[in-house]
C-alpha cells in the first residue's frame, strides 16, 4: 500500500510503498503567508487537466481547498511559492496519480 510524505522544509514528496521510500520527488510549496498545513491526510478525489494553474493532475486532500497538483510553471519547483498546495513537476504528479488511489494517506511534516 502505497502512502506520501511531504518534507515542507526539504521541498520533498517521498513516496513509499509498505512504509519503504520507493522514489523522492522535488515539490514547491506553500508561501509565507499561505504555508503548506502539517498534518495527515487522505487524497479524497484526483482529476486529470482539472483547469487553471493545476497543471495535467490533480489529488485533493481531506483538507479542504489544498491538495497535491501539477504546475504550468515548473520553474516554481523547489520554492515557496504556493497558496498552501504541494506542487510537482508534470510528469512527477502523473507518475504519483497512477500509483496513488483514492484513500492514500499524506502526512505533511515541518
Amino acid at each position: 500500500m502505497y502512502s506520501i510524505l511531504v518534507d515542507v522544509s526539504a521541498r520533498t514528496l517521498t513516496l513509499l510503498r509498505d512504509g519503504i521510500p520507493v522514489k523522492v520527488y522535488p515539490i514547491a510549496v506553500g508561501k509565507i503567508l499561505t504555508q503548506t498545513p502539517q498534518g495527515t491526510y487522505t487524497i479524497i478525489n484526483k482529476a486529470i487537466n482539472p483547469g487553471g494553474p493545476f497543471g495535467t493532475r490533480w489529488l485533493g486532500l481531506s483538507r479542504p481547498h489544498y491538495g497535491i497538483h501539477g504546475t504550468n510553471d515548473p520553474s516554481s519547483i523547489g520554492k515557496a511559492v504556493s497558496h498552501g498546495c504541494i506542487r510537482m513537476f508534470n510528469k512527477d504528479v502523473e507518475e504519483v496519480a497512477r500509483l496513488v488511489s483514492i484513500g492514500t494517506v499524506v502526512r505533511i511534516v515541518e
